[in-house]
């Protein structure tokens, strides 16, 4: 079962004006496919009971009467199909009508949500029938029952205690102050809006834009259902525009024109998530009541994508985009830190892979910004027993083809006179033959730097930090880190757009090879002149090991539903047993090397994911992952697993 997903629509009823019997059948229909559909809560639009254009026909006693026998009739016909429904009608209490928002389920009316803003301009002129409404949330009398009326409502839900409900009508998320900020502030995470706006040219994007933005500074889930079809086109047409969006994603959406249906699922765990890590989303629940209700809340299947490479825009356009923006972030960390340190010369070890590659781009750049001579970029090439011929020749050609200064400086008689000098035999090729290899390399490029009077870039990404797949005190250590922020998918990435619009056929070659040779970290002898070891095959497929890490620290997940997530997301590339396998291999590696990632030194934050100790990711060196550990073998017990 996916913990903390909940199943929402909205929908568009076809209604005929002011024939409340008629659109309240239409409005169960719906009902009951939602209910189907297993959808947990239901949006329908503003006065949809009625019609939203029934004019002067709002003060008609007749029309008023029909539209609460209606809203009875969907109450009693609705009691078993474990949906929370969001009906509006015209409502008649204390001498004045009120456009609201019936909130019901399992038979019951949980509450009427009153409009707060009546619009009473351009083509809209509501306050000729509706009064807005007052600010205390009082008790009404409705057939035969005692119902909670006013803004000040928030539906909370037993069985899934993120999932609570508030309400706003149309205009009332148009305004400076929505309703919906307060009904955030005081605990509600998702919000339903029933809207009757009609459709002119431009008008939907906007509408996009403002949900999408609401939902965005609410750090909620967003529902909005739209009047269409059937409404009066005397002045107005209405597109049944339906959107559902959270925290500024749009999550789904009906074409303006279409059958008004859209629906999917909102991350209740992710809103809870977000909301506890930002400090400055304050909770305030003044006057606010609470209305507590059961529902079957499991969610067995998801129908939203669940991205399996949540680093990379899958948009090819928004890709290119995105690579620009990240190389500009970079390079303008770097150019800042060579001003502040008035260093015309950067140090940096070329080994013909992608880190190093992405790195030599970036200084690059930061030049250019500069204006300073692209010799003053030393790139050193330091062969040794595991280097291959590919490797070693495309860092030599992408010197070349940059025009920066390169040197290549072969450590293999300086590592075999360290590793005679404490005792270490040539041929025992462990871990301090291999380590021995990257300290060695990050001596030659610190000495070097005092040399030159310059300063040593990093090349290590966010993705071998997180695993902790570097030397300690070697490759591990710089003076700026340029990758620190970037994870290893989007890397590659940012290489290909650079080999895509460099307009150097040369240099396009070069980063095309680069990309194309397996990731490792060429330690061991080559194999008949071929790489032997293959990262990849050691730790585990970083575009795995990447979606691990986004769901663990952008959302702090639970191990089980990241399995799971996993599970939908690579479907038929890797088998369950895989995930969980490597999912494993994963948090160990993240707790056990905490402490590289407590001493990295400074790096560009890039996205929202990172590790620096200083930013974003405060962790003790020294924490268990047993208990993380222990939730995984459950899984290969029973339960999910089954």
């Amino acid at each position: 079962m996916l913990d903390g997903y909940i199943r929402v629509a909205a929908a568009t009823p076809s209604i005929r004006v002011a024939d409340c019997a008629h659109n309240a059948e239409q409005i169960l229909s719906l009902i009951k496919k939602a209910a189907r559909e297993n959808i947990r809560l239901l949006c329908l639009p503003e006065l949809c009971i009625t019609g939203y254009t029934c004019g002067d026909l709002f003060l008609q006693d007749t029309l008023l009467e029909s539209a609460r026998k209606a809203l009875n009739m969907l109450v009693k016909e609705s009691a078993d199909d474990h949906a929370l429904a969001v009906v509006g009608l015209p409502l008649a209490h204390g001498g004045k009508l009120f456009n609201v928002a019936a909130v019901f389920c399992g038979g019951r009316i949980l509450g009427f949500v009153p409009k707060t803003h009546i619009p009473n301009y351009s083509e809209f002129y509501e306050l000729r029938h509706f009064a807005p409404a007052c600010s205390d949330v009082k008790t009404i009398h409705f057939n035969g029952q005692n119902i909670p009326f006013g803004t000040k409502l928030i539906f909370c839900c037993n069985d899934l205690p993120e999932f609570s409900l508030a309400v706003e009508i149309c205009e009332d998320l148009w305004t400076p102050c929505p309703p919906s900020t307060q009904h955030a502030m005081a605990g509600a995470t998702v919000i339903a809006n029933l809207s009757a706006s009609d459709e002119t040219v431009g008008k939907a994007a906007y509408r996009r834009m403002l949900v999408a933005g609401q939902s965005a500074r609410l750090l909620c889930g967003y529902v909005y259902a739209d009047a269409g079809h059937g409404e009066s086109s005397t002045d107005m047409v209405f597109a049944g525009h339906n959107l559902i969006c959270e925290n500024g994603a749009v999550l789904k959406e009906s074409p303006p024109f279409g059958d008004g249906w859209v629906e999917t699922e909102i991350d209740l765990k992710a809103l809870a998530h977000d909301r506890r890590r930002t400090n400055t989303f304050q909770a305030r629940a003044d006057d606010y009541v609470t209305i507590s209700f059961s529902l079957d809340t499991k969610c067995e299947s998801l129908s939203r994508f669940i991205d399996p490479a949540p680093f990379v825009p899958s948009n090819e356009q928004e890709k290119d985009a995105r690579c620009e923006e990240i190389l500009n972030i970079q390079a303008s960390g770097l150019a800042k830190r060579l001003q502040h340190t008035a260093c015309k010369t950067v140090v940096l070890g070329i080994s013909g892979g992608l880190d190093s590659c992405l790195a030599l781009l970036v200084a690059e750049r930061a030049f250019a910004k500069l204006g300073i001579s692209l010799s003053g970029i030393l790139a050193v090439t330091m062969p040794c027993f595991g280097t291959s011929k590919r490797t070693r020749s495309n860092a030599l050609k992408l010197c070349e083809a940059l025009g920066v200064s390169c040197r290549e400086i072969d450590v293999s008689d300086s590592v075999m006179l360290h590793l005679r000098e404490i005792g270490h035999p040539e041929e025992k090729r462990d871990v301090v033959y291999e380590n021995a290899q990257a300290r060695v390399r990050t001596l030659v490029l610190m000495d070097l730097a005092n040399q030159y009077d310059g300063i040593v870039i990093g090349t290590g990404d966010l993705s071998e930090l997180a695993l902790g797949w570097a030397t300690y005190n070697g490759d591990h250590m710089s003076m700026y880190a340029v990758n620190a922020g970037v994870p290893k998918t989007l890397v590659r990435h940012i290489v290909r757009h650079v080999a895509d619009t460099c307009g150097d056929d040369t240099l396009a070659a070069v980063l095309s090879d680069i990309l194309d040779t397996p990731v490792s970290p060429e330690l061991l002898p080559p194999r008949e002149g071929e790489i032997s070891q293959r990262t990849e095959e050691l730790i585990g497929p970083y575009e795995l090991h990447d979606f691990f890490l986004y769901h663990v620290v952008r959302w702090g997940r639970r191990p089980t539903a990241i399995f799971e997530l996993a599970c939908i997301a690579f479907d038929g590339a890797y088998a369950a047993d895989e995930i969980l396998k490597w999912l494993k291999v994963y948090y160990r590696r993240f707790f056990a090397q905490q402490f590289k990632r407590s001493c990295l030194p400074d790096g560009p934050k890039i996205g929202s994911v990172t590790l620096s100790p200083r930013g974003d990711w405060r962790m003790p060196s020294d924490a268990v992952c047993d208990m993380w550990l222990a939730e995984l073998e459950e899984i290969s017990t029973g339960g999910i697993w089954e």
